[in-house]
């Protein structure tokens, strides 16, 4: 997506955060076992400030969290959001600075970041106090279904494998998901998660912050397979060559929504009955399992 339109969308979703917040701090968060609504806006607050250090120092921050426990929720968030868009504003997003994903470290990545943040956190308090989710509009969720599956999912499960040795299948299964026109084709196994798109779908929905491959895998990433990759069969969900070059079967299953709704329920926000599916029922069981370590 384009800086300017990633800027929208943040300012938009930071303001009904705090609208829907103010009216029950109290109120149970369902999205995030524990938290209260005050807990929420706190954690999106400190996490606003944690990106203002990284971008301001250059580097990622050794001691974290800072101590705000004298400040109330509310005026914490008013302060972390004036700091993080002073910070936006006035840096490029194909500036460096330090990021959790190794082929992007630039403010880019962080811009993405921090909208994808806030619009999910914002559903979380809206889903807390009871309010009707404000609209998702179709090109941040698209964009956010590409940051959790290829992030999140693909590059995560093989940076960080031990989080997620608990919820791998023994053996391959791929699950193709698709919103509007866009696709991802999914493939899990005991080794991670790789993830194949159709890039021309999803580009005509969301372009990029700067660089190509600044908020998804490049082609040199070892981490998401692209298009391009043997190690998947292709979006289509075609018989495609495997890894030994053998033809693979299609996905063993697939599941539709609309990009609002997938994107919620892939950061499962959503119950299964917010998405069609078709094939093996184990395989989405599968899917919506693997995602657990990586959207908690």
């Amino acid at each position: 997506m384009l800086r300017v339109r990633l800027l929208e969308c943040l300012a938009a979703d930071q303001a009904r955060l705090r609208q829907v917040a103010a009216t029950d701090l109290a109120a149970d968060v369902p999205g995030c076992p524990d938290w209260t609504v005050a807990d929420l806006v706190r954690h999106v607050a400190v996490t606003y400030l944690h990106k203002v250090e990284c971008m301001r120092t250059g580097r990622i921050p050794s001691s974290w969290p800072p101590d705000v426990s004298a400040e109330e929720p509310l005026p914490l968030f008013d302060r972390a959001c004036r700091a993080l868009d002073a910070e936006f504003d006035g840096r490029d997003p194909a500036a460096l600075a330090p990021t959790w994903y190794d082929p992007d470290q630039t403010v880019g990545f962080w811009l993405r970041r921090m909208a994808q943040e806030t619009v999910i956190h914002r559903v979380d308090a809206e889903l807390a106090i009871g309010r009707s989710v404000a609209e998702i509009p179709a090109d941040l969720a698209t964009d956010g279904i590409d940051e959790v599956l290829r992030l999140f999912l693909g590059y995560r499960s093989r940076r960080w494998p031990e989080d997620f040795a608990e919820v791998l299948p023994g053996s391959a299964v791929e699950i193709l998901a698709t919103a509007g026109p866009a696709s991802w084709l999914v493939r899990l196994g005991p080794d991670g998660a790789t993830v194949a798109s159709d890039r021309a779908a999803a580009l005509a929905a969301t372009v990029p912050v700067a660089s190509a491959g600044n908020a998804t895998a490049g082609p040199a990433s070892s981490a998401t397979a692209g298009p391009a990759s043997s190690a998947t069969a292709g979006p289509s969900g075609n018989a495609t060559a495997g890894p030994s070059g053998t033809a693979t079967a299609g996905p063993a299953a697939t599941v539709s929504a609309s990009p609002d709704r997938m994107l919620l329920w892939l950061w499962r926000r959503h119950d299964d009955d917010a998405i069609a599916w078709s094939g093996d029922r184990a395989a989405v069981d599968r899917l919506r399992l693997a995602l657990a370590p990586a959207t908690r």
